[in-house]
């Protein structure tokens, strides 16, 4: 099984294809792309036109290689400029329909759990704990975990890119700005030491373009065996500093795309040794790209992350599960009966939003639909990106009251068909028990028919009376809604 992933990233775009072989991936293809999306943000912090062009003609060659992979073996991924542009919408748009895949923009500490999952598959099992560096065109990851679990994951807005274009704008390498660019990098890594300085971790792991390209520096010039250390990083900075001008930097087997940015990767590099107490770093082969094909794997597979993730959460908060069970299976078999041919992502979509929808009474009994709604949006939730948590939090949002609220989602059928579910499921388990009807059936294209057996009806005055208001909500935004008994 071949499964693909697409690292949408600031300073280059990557694709990498796997063959899955029982729990092992094997590289299969890799294709790479310096687009440096990030300096195509303007003061305002949006994606200029030609930004917005380039990375889709770039995504339009990754197409090539992607053509006949079925949806559910491609995962493409957006990293800190995406978070970051105020137009990311406009650019996904175009981006999306270049490379004829969805593109799903992942939170920092999202890209930082996969970043740890990804260089962890590609190390030996250790029972050592291990930190792990990422440094990006627009962001750093750095994680502490063991085996496969990240215990203290963060994400920072700095990078190779960004960083070279703040501090070495007209190219000019000296003394001074070197050391403006690693104090700034290091004032953003300080309020960290406490999670990753000495004594938290046993060994350090580097992966990135940058920690790459430094590693191969330091071993070609004969300063290390490739091993990064701190004497090796000085060495590399009187270097720069000697050639004076981003332009004029020269090293055998790197780039010169890569050379044009190193200044700025060296800062960020220098100020994580520095504020984390590192004496050397190693590097290591996985990354990001890894880590979405490991996680790819894992929901073809049934070891979901997310799966994981709502169990702590519904710990954590304090959710009746086995309400959120039922309502979960009853909004299951609803949408199934509106949406036959909803994907399975759609269908996790909605079980994921009843298993959530009352995170919010640990906040608030009152309007805890809406606190439910702004945990799930904006809490940590590792498997997520941040277009699926805000699409759970959409439907946990609308699960009842008006409708008016979430108006986004009538006009597209299918985010409505789940709606209309979830509604209709909480409804049905108001009373926090099992629903037994054996006969229902339930119609949704420009009216909603929900026909239900009279008898059972009749046993539920409450229910009958509940459905009844849920009609004229869905009446007041232009649907019709009828109620009908089955004899």
């Amino acid at each position: 099984m071949l499964l693909a992933a697409v690292d949408v990233g600031s300073n280059s775009f990557r694709l990498e294809i796997g063959r899955a072989d029982g729990s092992h991936i094997e590289r299969r293809g890799y294709w790479k792309e310096i687009v440096r999306l990030a300096a195509g943000l303007d003061e305002s912090g949006r994606l200029s036109r030609k930004a917005i062009e380039t990375a889709s003609e770039c995504l339009a060659r990754i197409n090539e290689r992607l053509r006949g992979m079925p949806a559910s073996h491609v995962r493409a991924v957006g990293t800190q400029t995406l978070r970051q542009a105020l137009n990311a919408d406009e650019f996904l748009l175009e981006a999306q329909h270049a490379l004829g895949f969805p593109i799903e923009i992942i939170s920092g500490r999202e890209e930082a759990r996969l970043v740890f999952e990804g260089c962890m598959h590609s190390l030996a099992p250790s029972p050592k704990r291990r930190l792990v560096v990422d440094i990006g065109g627009a962001s750093s990851e750095v994680i502490v975990g063991h085996s496969f679990e990240a215990n203290r994951a963060e994400s920072f807005k700095i990078g190779c890119l960004n960083v070279t274009l703040k501090f070495f704008p007209d190219g000019v390498i000296d003394r001074a700005s070197l050391r403006r660019a690693q104090v700034a990098c290091q004032a953003e890594f300080e309020e960290a030491e406490s999670f990753f300085g000495q004594g938290r971790w046993d060994e350090a792991y580097g992966t990135s373009g940058t920690i790459g390209a430094v590693s191969l520096v330091l071993r070609d010039q004969g300063w290390t065996d490739g091993t990064i250390t701190a004497s090796g990083l000085g060495r590399l900075r009187q270097a720069l500093m000697a050639a004076g001008d981003v332009r004029r930097v020269r090293f055998d087997g790197i780039k010169q795309e890569r050379a044009a940015v190193l200044a700025g990767g060296l800062a960020v590099l220098m100020a994580i040794f520095e504020t984390f107490g590192l004496h050397e770093l190693r590097t290591a082969k996985g990354g990001l790209r890894l880590g979405v094909l490991y996680d790819l794997l894992g929901r073809r597979e049934s070891h979901d992350i997310r799966d994981a993730t709502v169990d702590r959460w519904q710990l954590r908060f304090g959710v009746d599960s086995a309400q959120s069970e039922r309502v979960a299976q009853t909004a299951l078999g609803l949408f199934r009966a509106v949406a036959p041919s909803a994907d399975e992502e759609s269908l996790k979509r909605i079980l994921i939003a009843a298993q959530l929808h009352e995170v919010g009474t640990a906040v608030s009994h009152g309007d805890y639909h809406k606190h439910s709604a702004y945990l799930i949006e904006h809490g940590d939730l590792p498997g997520f990106s941040t277009s699926d948590q805000k699409n759970i939090a959409e439907l946990v949002l609308g699960q009842r009251g008006n409708l008016k609220k979430v108006s986004a989602l009538l006009e597209e059928p299918e985010r409505a068909a789940a709606l209309l579910a979830l509604r209709l499921a909480v409804i049905l388990h108001h009373a926090r028990r099992d629903v037994v009807c054996e006969r229902w059936t339930l119609r949704f294209a420009r009216a909603i028919d929900f026909a239900l057996e009279r008898a059972w009806l009749d046993q539920h005055p409450l229910t009958r009376h509940l459905l009844e208001e849920e009609a004229e909500q869905w009446q007041r935004v232009g649907v019709r809604f009828t109620v009908r008994e089955l004899s």
